[in-house]
C-alpha cells in the first residue's frame, strides 16, 4: 500500500506570554492508502492540533510531514491551500457553512475553486447528495435543514474534489445517534472505496469503527491498536469491546 501521508518528530509548541506550551511532543506515524485511523485521547491531549498539523492547517514547530510525498513544511501558503483544495477534503464538528449560499452552492463552492467546470462540479454534487440521501435539500438554506443532513452535505462537500484522504474532527460531535450512525456509514462506504481517513473522536462507538486508533495523551502518541477494516456492522460490538477494554487499560 502507498503511503498517503508520513510524519516524523513531529512537534507543535505554542509561546504565550513568553511560556512555553509544548502540545505536540515528537509525533510519528504513518497513514497508507485506503486506511482509515482515530485518534483518541482526553480532552487537551492535543488531538485537533494534531490533525490541523498535519493537514498543513497550522505550521509545525519541527520535525517533518509528507504528505503523497510533498513536504508540506517546503510548501509557501499558496501550495499548500491548493493542496488541501484540491488533494484533502475537511469535516468539522461545527458543519461550517456560507449561511447565504443554499445547501447545493455550499458543496459546489470548492470544485469552482479547484477550476472544475460548473456544469461537472453540479452533476458531481447532485450525484453525491443523492447517494447521501439529502437531494431534497439541494435548494434549502443551510437553516431550513436538520444537523444530520448538514453533515451529509458537509461530507458531499469533502468528496466534491476527489480527495486522497479526508480530515474529521469529531464529525458526529453534535449529532443524534441515528444521525451520527448515518454519517459514520457513509463515511465508511467513503473508505471502502479507497479514499483514506484520518479522524479525532471522543466516541469509542465511532471509533470502533476505524482500523486503527491511536492513543494520545499529553501531546505524545502512548499507544495504537490495530482493529482492521470493519467488514460487518455485526462485528461492532465486541469491536467496541475490545477497544473500551484497550482504553480502560490506558486510564481513559
Amino acid at each position: 500500500m502507498n503511503t498517503v501521508l508520513s510524519v516524523k518528530d513531529l512537534c507543535k509548541t505554542y509561546i504565550i506570554r513568553k511560556n512555553s506550551n509544548n502540545v505536540l511532543r515528537n509525533i510519528s506515524f504513518e497513514l497508507s492508502e485506503g486506511e482509515f485511523v482515530t485518534v483518541m485521547g482526553p480532552s487537551g491531549s492535543g488531538k485537533s492540533t494534531l490533525l490541523y498539523t498535519v493537514s498543513g492547517m497550522d505550521s509545525m514547530t519541527s520535525g517533518t510531514v509528507e504528505f503523497i510525498g510533498r513536504d508540506l513544511g517546503s510548501l509557501n501558503k499558496k501550495e499548500l491551500s491548493k493542496l488541501r483544495l484540491t488533494e484533502m477534503g475537511f469535516i468539522f464538528q461545527q458543519m461550517y457553512m456560507m449561511k447565504k449560499l443554499c445547501i447545493l452552492d455550499n458543496i459546489v463552492l470548492p470544485a469552482y475553486q479547484a477550476g472544475m467546470s460548473h456544469s461537472e462540479a453540479n452533476k458531481r454534487a447532485e450525484s453525491l447528495m443523492r447517494r447521501l440521501d439529502i437531494i431534497e435539500t439541494a435548494e434549502h438554506e443551510v437553516n431550513e435543514v436538520s444537523g444530520g443532513q448538514l453533515q451529509r452535505a458537509c461530507l458531499c462537500r469533502a468528496l466534491i474534489n476527489r480527495p486522497q484522504i479526508i480530515f474529521a474532527d469529531e464529525p458526529t460531535g453534535a449529532l443524534n445517534s441515528k444521525a451520527a450512525a448515518d454519517v459514520m456509514r457513509e463515511l465508511t462506504n467513503t473508505n471502502r472505496e479507497g479514499t483514506s481517513i484520518m479522524m479525532v473522536t471522543h466516541s469509542v462507538k465511532v471509533a470502533a469503527m476505524s482500523d486503527k486508533i491511536l492513543y494520545l495523551m499529553d501531546g505524545d502518541i502512548q499507544g495504537e491498536i490495530e482493529l482492521g477494516k470493519l467488514n460487518d456492522e455485526g462485528e461492532l460490538s465486541n469491536r467496541e469491546h475490545i477497544l473500551s477494554k484497550w482504553l480502560m487499560e490506558r486510564g481513559w
